[in-house]
């Protein structure tokens, strides 16, 4: 295993595992950025690949199978966008290859697979290698605004959060291996919804201890919508609710302080308190996880998403699909 050196002068080269809709908006946001290039494609559908290297990559090698694209000697870094039950062997393998590491979330199938992951990041690290998880929105200006107004203190402890979210989701679907059981259990949940779950950890720091939930599926081979009720750490009541086959994108995210209550509401911040209700300015500036790899691996930057948050996001969603097959309260692994 050697690891790759890239110099803050140098383009950082990736390897695209994963072609599809992520592999597209990973190589926008590289040619956004500038300090990085695709030099490897590689995608169960050939053609998708082609596609990918026609439009964006023209010098990038395009490879037929995994074992000649972890061959190659021209690659430092690789971003996977494959199905989650490949995760884990994928990005093993790049780790071991010396390649720093962008992985898509869900981070892998199972708890012992995350583990086994979180055991690997600690190595790589100890290596040089960057190993980052794709939670895009630590990412976002808005969720780092709200991330410090919650940790600072100024409002007091979190007391409850609400978190209503709403995406046309089942629509998109149909025959693709979102919604197969095999490749994507939790369908919306573990999917789309993963995100604002961990957006609740990353923002408040809780951590899940109960939950009780309904789930259905409407038609699809995976849960479209889910209502939760579940117990954080410090005692916080959490309500949440995932539904999947909305009319439209959208989400309200409560989070009620002892001094205030805090708001997102179609994509602004708010504050309350004392009955009154006024915008919070957002203090942060925006970036997305390609560009959090970069400043990892050329500046040495800390890593905003690490594979240590995958496994709480797991936990809880392993609970609420138990607690939603049983009709019954599901205490949460720790």
């Amino acid at each position: 295993m050697t690891v790759s050196s890239t110099s803050a002068l140098n383009r950082v080269r990736f390897a695209m595992i994963g072609c599809g809709r992520m592999g597209r908006h990973h190589s926008e946001k590289l040619l956004e950025d500038g300090r990085g290039e695709v030099v490897a494609l590689l995608d169960s559908s050939p053609a998708m690949a082609t596609r990918l290297q026609q439009e964006y990559w023209p010098a990038a090698a395009v490879a037929t199978h995994f074992d000649d694209l972890i061959a190659s000697r021209r690659v430092d870094a690789a971003i996977i966008c494959t199905p989650t039950a490949e995760h884990y062997a994928q990005a093993r393998r790049c780790l071991d290859r010396g390649w720093h590491v962008l992985c898509e979330k869900p981070l892998a199938s199972d708890r012992l697979q995350i583990l086994d992951l979180i055991q690997d990041a600690e190595r790589a690290r100890a290596r040089g290698q960057a190993f980052s998880l794709g939670y895009q929105r630590r990412y976002t200006a808005l969720f780092r605004t709200l991330r410090n107004q919650v940790q600072s203190g100024r409002w007091g402890a979190v007391r409850a959060i609400a978190s209503h979210n709403v995406e046309n989701w089942q629509s998109t679907i149909a025959g693709t291996w979102r919604d197969d059981p095999e490749q994507n259990p939790g369908g919306f949940i573990t999917d789309a919804g993963s995100h604002k779950l961990d957006i609740l950890f990353y923002v408040t720091g809780l951590n899940p201890l109960e939950v009780f939930t309904r789930t259905q599926k409407w038609g699809s081979q995976v849960e479209i919508v889910a209502s939760v009720s579940a117990l954080l750490t410090g005692d916080v009541t959490l309500t949440m609710d995932f539904i999947g086959n909305a009319q439209y994108l959208g989400e309200d995210l409560h989070i009620h302080c002892e001094g205030a209550d805090l708001m997102v509401r179609h994509e602004e911040l708010w504050i309350a308190q004392a009955g009154h209700r006024e915008r919070l300015p957002i203090d942060e500036s925006d970036s997305n996880p390609v560009t959090g790899i970069l400043n990892m691996i050329l500046d040495g930057k800390p890593d905003v998403s690490p594979p240590e948050a995958a496994l709480p996001v797991y936990d809880i969603t392993q609970a609420i699909l138990a607690s939603g097959r049983t009709g019954m309260p599901v205490k949460v692994h720790r």
